[in-house]
């Protein structure tokens, strides 16, 4: 296994230089077993234990390696000039030729890096996208908080790609899971001013002094801790965790498939 790991991260140091300037997403998701049960094990086994170490479980990248998941120069590469890459390397660059790898090992990891890219050709998508929009905008009331394609609300994360290599039961489950846990960046809270006035919204920074919140208009407010009456921390999420009673099992298809569709175009 060593000149097998020896080999990869000389393939993720190469792969820094092209992909340098290529900013990475905020928000990373590391895919769940579901998602990932169309891989070839071969693939998915090589990548972990050879290539996350640089470009991380997700394939977003590192301070080591670069975004080889959402990153546009890595999926405008073919399948067969991912292939040539990793088993004939380079010439003048650092990129190496990996005589020890097999067939069947290059051609999981290709396919490994399409599924982390959103490519999952084989994945069912139920519903129907446009119902699912009506929901995510009314019914589901999802545009509050979350954006997709620059509409929407601010407190939640932009879901225009966020679902891209989730597969729709991995997506189902993140909708109505219950309870939740508040992810990092999202704790929510509530403070009463001076002045009497109640704000409640998200806690984007803090420290002993001062705590930054925004509040669900996409305002900010910066308030020094001195000043106010009370700050209370809700531990609690601001998704509501009831979506199986509001929502029909039909219109979380629909819901899901508009999520989907949305991350594909």
């Amino acid at each position: 296994m060593l000149p097998l790991r020896k080999s990869l991260c000389q393939f993720a140091l190469f792969l820094i230089l092209p992909f340098s300037q290529i900013l990475f997403s905020q928000e990373e998701r590391v895919p769940s077993d579901d998602d990932l049960r169309i891989i070839p094990t071969v693939g998915r086994n090589t990548f972990n234990s050879s290539c996350a170490g640089c470009h991380g479980l997700d394939g977003r990248g590192s301070e080591k390696a670069a975004n080889i998941s959402t990153g546009a120069r890595a999926q405008h590469l073919s399948d067969a000039q991912l292939a040539s890459i990793i088993s004939n390397g380079v010439p003048g660059t650092g990129m190496p030729a990996f005589p020890n790898l097999s067939a069947k090992q290059t051609r999981g990891i290709v396919d490994y890096m399409r599924l982390l890219q959103g490519r999952v050709d084989g994945a069912t998508v139920p519903g129907d996208a446009k119902r699912g929009r009506s929901i995510f905008f009314g019914k589901g009331d999802c545009s509050s908080c979350h954006t997709i394609s620059s509409q929407g609300g601010f407190l939640g994360p932009d879901l225009t790609s966020h679902v891209a290599t989730l597969s729709a039961a991995a997506i189902r489950n993140e909708i109505v899971m219950s309870p939740r846990v508040p992810r990092l960046g999202y704790r929510t809270a509530v403070v009463i001013t001076a002045s009497g006035d109640r704000l409640e919204g998200v806690v984007r920074n803090e420290d002993n002094f001062s705590v930054q919140l925004q509040t669900k208009d996409g305002n900010f407010h910066l308030l020094k801790k001195a000043d106010l009456r009370s700050c209370e921390s809700l531990n609690s999420s601001l998704m509501p965790a009831n979506y199986r009673d509001r929502l029909s099992d039909g219109e979380l298809d629909d819901l899901v498939s508009y999520l989907i569709t949305t991350s594909r175009e």
